[in-house]
């Protein structure tokens, strides 16, 4: 159920927190603010497939079953101070830290203004000026965001700044050796790191029985002298309880996390795969009863933060907000090819063509 604490820990300490101090409590605009993310990200997302049928899209990694996960772990950390190192099925993540539809959609149609990559690469993919969020994703080769990570994470140490680092990875990039290495040396360190996994139970086209032989990611923390915790990641509530834990034994030198959000991968691995090849018919049945954002819709309405009226305001809302963002990245020019290396070759190296 949603607000409760469904996490359970493992691993070389059960004081996730390190000092004992969770997070915060959530408030009521706090909660009514996630759950607009979460409606403004399905929203955007059902336009970008829709557009991607229609042949405007070139590909989509849907976010569509991740949305409560995503929003409850950014609304447990501080985007002015963290780093995230993403990878592509980051969608909630990335409105949550202030990335607007419009800059969303103008990589999807590879439109000038795109901020990650200048149009240059996959959607979602490249990195934010790092005056506006530390945001990075250097490829979408799986699990290579995680030794980058914990680099960053062991710089951060060095300079003595307090900063969490977290790394986003689905339950196929836990199987990859960069993420053996990267806990291992994260946790040797004790470095100020939260291993993020979004467990929807397949990588692209393989489901978790044929991954490994272990029901629980989060196991795998005890293996690296660390805390695992396995949240209801249908649940932003949980999840912001388990990542702000995790964020406060960071920040007090303890070391990192691996925190496993299960959740569904509501569509296939991307709008380019047919996943009725090999996902059961049976293993789809009932999943869209999980729905996060109808969940949370009940909540908010149990606890009597929402209404009718202020249910329909948010949903129009986001409507009119990626209806206007649609409009505005379908008229927008493509990059010119002059610039083209300009985001490839560091300024004065031999590549420079500036």
């Amino acid at each position: 159920m949603l607000g409760e604490q469904s996490s359970k820990t493992q691993g070389a300490t059960s004081n996730v927190a390190g000092n004992g101090a969770g997070p915060p409590p959530l408030n009521d605009a706090d909660l009514l603010d996630m759950y607009r993310t979460m409606v403004l990200s399905r929203t955007l997302d059902q336009r970008i497939w829709q557009m991607n049928r229609q042949g405007r899209a070139a590909i989509v990694a849907s976010a569509q079953g991740h949305e409560a996960a995503q929003v409850g772990a950014i609304r447990a950390l501080d985007p002015e101070r963290d780093r995230f190192y993403i990878y592509y099925r980051e969608l909630t993540t990335m409105l949550a830290l202030g990335v607007t539809p419009l800059e969303l959609l103008l990589g999807f149609l590879a439109k000038d203004g795109e901020p990650l990559s200048g149009a240059r690469q996959f959607p979602l993919h490249g990195a934010l000026d790092r005056s506006r969020r530390d945001i990075v994703s250097f490829s979408n080769v799986v699990a290579t965001q995680l030794p980058q990570a914990v680099g960053v994470a062991l710089a951060d140490k060095m300079r003595g700044e307090k900063r969490v680092t977290v790394a986003y990875f689905g339950d196929g990039a836990s199987s990859m050796g960069e993420t053996h290495e990267a806990m291992n040396f994260a946790s040797i360190h004790r470095l100020p790191v939260i291993f993020f996994c979004e467990n929807n139970k397949y990588a692209i086209s393989v489901p978790l029985s044929r991954q490994m032989n272990i029901e629980s990611i989060s196991s795998r923390a005890a293996a690296y002298g660390m805390p695992g915790i396995e949240v209801n990641g249908f649940d932003p509530v949980a999840v912001y309880e388990a990542v702000g834990a995790a964020a406060n034994r960071a920040l007090s030198g303890d070391g990192p996390t691996l925190v496993e959000a299960v959740v569904e991968r509501f569509l296939p691995h991307t709008s380019d795969d047919d996943d009725t090849r090999y996902r059961p018919a049976e293993d789809l049945e009932g999943i869209r009863d999980l729905d996060p954002i109808p969940a949370t819709e009940k909540l908010l309405r149990a606890s009597g933060i929402l209404d009718d009226a202020l249910d329909q305001e948010i949903k129009e809302s986001a409507q009119k907000t990626v209806n206007q963002a649609t409009e505005d990245a379908e008229n927008a020019p493509f990059p010119e090819p002059h610039d083209f290396y300009e985001q490839v070759y560091a300024p004065g190296s031999p590549g420079d063509q500036s």
